[in-house]
């Protein structure tokens, strides 16, 4: 029982498949750069060439040497295979470029959540920064009572100017 594979404690041994082995990573980083290359005016040029020699030798060459008469059949045959294989080829790294974009999108979303997140936060130390220095004694309003007391002919012993703030003093010192 131990050598048939039965056993659950332990994996099976790998078959050897009669298929060859690839890599779709790598397959999948081959078909994004063929198609790249489909979408380039290199390709047409070079396609365009290939065309016109094929036209060209089969048209002017002698009759014993031409391969492909008149209807082209074989060239015919050679485009539609290159078309039979570009175009899946085209749609692999079409799919490989849309799961970039979603990863991409996703991060971009997280990073605009934390950047959100950030701005919040900074909002609200502001508004505590504004409150706060609401109840702080300003320069303006400190040299305004120190004019006030520089004019008052008995030192500033009186009560606050109508419309002021009130003395900033605690009230322990002001009873003194």
């Amino acid at each position: 029982m131990d050598g048939d594979g039965s056993r659950l404690d332990r994996p099976r041994a790998r078959r050897r498949s009669p298929l060859p082995r690839w890599d779709p990573e790598a397959f999948g980083k081959a078909s994004e750069r063929i198609a790249r290359f489909l979408g380039t005016g290199r390709f047409i040029a070079w396609m365009t060439v290939f065309v016109a020699l094929w036209l060209a030798w089969n048209i002017l060459a002698p009759p014993r040497l031409r391969f492909d008469p008149f209807p082209f059949i074989f060239l015919t045959l050679m485009l539609s295979l290159q078309a039979s294989y570009s175009a899946p080829l085209i749609l692999l790294a079409q799919y490989r470029q849309a799961d970039r974009d979603r990863v991409n999108l996703e991060r971009d979303r997280k990073q605009n959540e934390r950047s959100i997140a950030d701005t919040e936060f900074l909002t609200r130390e502001i508004a505590a920064l504004r409150t706060g220095l609401g109840e702080v004694a300003t320069r303006d309003w400190l040299r305004a009572q120190l004019e006030d007391l520089r004019r008052e002919p008995d030192g500033g012993r009186t009560a606050p100017r109508a419309g002021g703030h009130g003395d900033p003093r605690p009230s322990e010192e002001r009873d003194r």
